[in-house]
């Protein structure tokens, strides 16, 4: 489970209390068009003026996220025990059920976005995360009937559990990995990515305790000057709905692709920040 703070939010928040979600179409911070009956991040949010999508495969995780379900527009961030949260920084809310206990927070947010585009693919044997001790938990051992043992800092894997590769299996083998891992596990399994090749399912990380990780929901380029935007996603502490990100730019909720320092909302990311799975 990931431990996600910064002394910084609240500073960099105060900016975004005063757009409630249920006004976010007139929004000065939301300078582009929004198609606000669109159920995916392809179909509500139009580059900026001049950007077009990068386009990647339909079978990869790039798309798989750009076309994720989003909740109705205005929708608020509710936490897991189904509180709005307290600050209001995002631009739509992703359809994806979270558990009542506090759980799912930035990097199991990530990791459940990576598993589950995995599992629906049925690339079984791809779901496989490490947790904080540096264990490499594949999805195959519980396929097979395994199940982890935990003593203190040590794992060990134990037979006789169910098989197979149902969703029932799925979860408890999530609910593991969410309990276990978290951004640091996270920082060091993943590998650095150059901003040049920037593409959805990169992610910004810093692999703490406490630490944050925002991932990378879509890319856009200007044909002309090259430059790149992008919007940007995550959960964040205590366990909350995955959202897309407003930005300080005045194209929010999209942001420039820049080898620098990266400010979010919740978090600054110092630049060479930029990692993938």
């Amino acid at each position: 489970m990931n431990k996600c703070f910064s002394i910084l939010s609240f500073i960099f928040s105060l900016q975004f209390l005063v757009f409630p979600a249920s006004a976010q179409n007139t929004n000065s911070k939301i300078n582009i068009n929004i198609t606000e009956s669109g159920s995916n991040i392809a179909a509500r949010f139009e580059p900026p003026r001049g950007y077009v999508r990068k386009q990647y495969a339909a079978n990869s995780f790039a798309s798989y996220l750009r076309n994720f379900p989003l909740k109705q527009f205005g929708a608020p961030v509710l936490l897991h025990d189904g509180t709005e949260k307290a600050r209001q920084v995002h631009a739509s809310v992703f359809d994806m059920p979270i558990l009542k206990q506090d759980l799912i927070q930035c990097a199991d947010a990530v990791i459940k976005l990576r598993a589950e585009y995995l599992y629906q693919a049925k690339r079984y044997n791809e779901i496989q995360f490490h947790i904080t001790n540096g264990m490499l938990v594949p999805f195959s051992k519980y396929a097979e009937g395994f199940r982890p043992v935990v003593s203190g800092n040590k794992v060990t894997w134990k037979d006789g559990g169910k098989k197979g590769h149902d969703r029932g299996i799925f979860d408890v083998y999530l609910k593991f990995i969410y309990t276990y891992a978290g951004t640091y596990s996270l920082s060091k399994e993943s590998k650095a990515a150059p901003v040049s090749e920037i593409k959805p399912g990169d992610f910004f990380i810093y692999g703490g305790t406490p630490g944050h990780v925002v991932l990378v929901l879509d890319v856009a380029e200007n044909a002309q000057t090259g430059e790149k935007m992008m919007l940007l996603g995550q959960s964040y502490m205590p366990s909350q709905e995955f959202h897309i990100l407003k930005s300080f730019d005045s194209m929010s909720p999209w942001y420039s692709v820049k080898d620098a320092e990266l400010i979010t909302p919740e978090w600054t990311f110092e630049k060479g920040s930029l990692r993938k799975f």
